[in-house]
């Protein structure tokens, strides 16, 4: 059976940092491309960013290029989005989402991801 959980969700202010994990049983870690993706009530989900999955490529939306940064620890089968100068306009629910992949590259289409999680709720007060 497949679960993905993501954690470290919160509330903070502007210019704070959070630091996403996400976490995967039943797939082979090493094996998926992942991504993180983040949705607004009334809005559709909009890729944050995703990672091959031996971290070679790496692709960032323009919204938070600089502020967040993705990584994963293969051997700890963990996904990672690092988010400092956090801002208002970056309160969203947070999925982690996988699929398998053994190419050198990631999806930005959440349309490419078979594996979700539930979700972690990140809210940024001015």
């Amino acid at each position: 059976q497949v679960h993905v959980m993501e954690s470290g969700g919160g509330s903070v202010q502007a210019g704070e940092s959070l630091k996403l994990s996400c976490t995967t049983s039943g797939l082979t870690f090493d094996h998926l491309t992942m991504a993180w993706f983040r949705q607004v009530p009334g809005k559709e989900r909009e890729v944050v960013s995703c990672i091959s999955r031996s971290s070679t490529s790496t692709r960032t939306a323009d919204s938070v290029l600089g502020r967040f940064t993705i990584s994963r620890d293969n051997a700890k089968n963990t996904l990672y989005l690092q988010m400092n100068s956090l801002k208002p306009e970056d309160t969203a629910m947070y999925y982690c989402a996988a699929v398998k992949n053994l190419g050198s590259f990631c999806y930005d289409s959440q349309y490419e991801y078979d594996y979700w999680g539930q979700g972690t709720q990140v809210t940024v007060s001015s």
